[in-house]
């Protein structure tokens, strides 16, 4: 984008933010490095952009400072965070919510990239900017030390671009490979809308950040303990290591599936049939119902396709074992290791919770 497309941007955000709400004036903020340099100033106006295939506007917020500041202060879990950023994802009639710098979706929020993340928190409405959301005199994040300490929930933020234009965040929801060269993300972005997909901000020479909501963890900066966890939902297009793990498992039913990771039409008609054989929605889409019947209890001494499942997901999570299909001493101590972390009974078998959590907790 040009010097002067940047600016008649600038400028077309700053007419929004004067004439929007009845307020009378717009300030650009200056935001200074939270990293090397003072804590930024509360932020009253925003001039981010969401960052996707092409540079898009993220939101104009004018409103009075407190308004920015004022928010449940009650604990949230990863887990009904990702419910609630989920929800954007058909809440427009079965699609993605569009996105817009200059609109609020039906539930009060902006449908800009912080203004999603907002929503996702239950912060107060129309929601934060991107930097408010960085700004540790907010309330609502803190900086963590590296992506390595990511988890369901987290927060990476680019809010020291010095081009305002493309400023960004997005939620992360779990790792996408045990090496961590990528993860899924939920993100509101300019042209598609809400999405969810693999990213690598944060991972390379970026500006991206990670952060952790401070409402995860009812105020202390960690996950609150022993959090809920719900089955993740695979349709047409997901792919990973969830995908690999249930064509495994359809696999184990009698539809013979290559375990790519990749879900195409071989592997919808497979969840189709199956779904139709436990007098199921045959929807084609895996969610809490289908996962129920669709994984296998598997323990110590167990083989064949349930194992390797079982084995391939332990192994995102960096246990390392062999994925051959057997149950042996290995894979009941990366078991009993994984149960141990997530609090869960601690007895080497992977059972309908475990299973869960092993899907539902990255």
């Amino acid at each position: 984008m040009s010097l002067r497309s940047r600016l008649t941007r600038r400028a077309r955000l700053t007419v929004i933010g004067v004439t929007a709400g009845g307020v009378a004036a717009a300030v650009i903020a200056v935001v200074p490095s939270l990293v090397d340099g003072p804590t930024p100033a509360p932020v009253t106006v925003a001039a981010d952009t969401a960052y996707g295939p092409e540079p898009e506007a993220d939101g104009k917020l004018v409103t009075q400072p407190n308004e920015l500041t004022t928010m449940a202060t009650s604990a949230l879990s990863p887990d009904t965070m990702i419910n609630r950023a989920r929800t954007w994802l058909t809440a427009n009639n079965g699609k993605p919510v569009p996105y817009s710098m200059e609109r609020v979706w039906k539930d009060g929020y902006r449908q800009d990239c912080s203004g999603y993340v907002s929503m996702a928190l239950g912060l107060g409405k129309p929601g934060l900017n991107t930097v408010g959301l960085a700004d540790s005199r907010s309330g609502v994040t803190k900086r963590l030390g590296s992506v390595s300490q990511l988890q369901k929930g987290d927060l990476l933020i680019d809010y020291r671009t010095d081009d305002g234009d493309f400023r960004h965040v997005v939620i992360f929801e779990k790792w996408a490979d045990a090496a961590h060269s990528a993860y899924w993300a939920y993100e509101q972005r300019g042209t598609y809308g809400t999405t969810h997909r693999q990213l690598k901000y944060g991972l390379g020479n970026d500006n991206y950040d990670p952060f952790r909501p401070i409402k995860l963890a009812g105020g202390g900066g960690g996950q609150l303990p022993a959090p809920s966890v719900s089955w993740p939902v695979l349709k047409s297009g997901s792919q990973g290591a969830d995908v690999r793990t249930a064509q495994h498992l359809l696999t184990l039913r009698g539809h013979t599936l290559d375990a790519d990771g990749a879900f195409g039409t071989k592997t919808r008609a497979a969840v189709i049939a199956f779904q139709k054989s436990r007098s199921l929605a045959a929807d084609g889409v895996i969610g809490p119902n289908t996962w129920s019947q669709l994984v296998k209890t598997v323990q110590h001494g167990s083989s064949g396709q349930a194992v390797k499942a079982a084995q391939a997901q332990l192994n995102v999570y960096g246990y390392g074992l062999k994925v051959d299909g057997a149950f042996g001493a290995n894979t009941k101590a990366a078991v009993i290791a994984f149960q141990q972390k997530h609090r869960l009974q601690v007895d080497g078998v992977v059972g309908p919770q475990t299973w869960r959590t092993l899907l539902g907790s990255r």
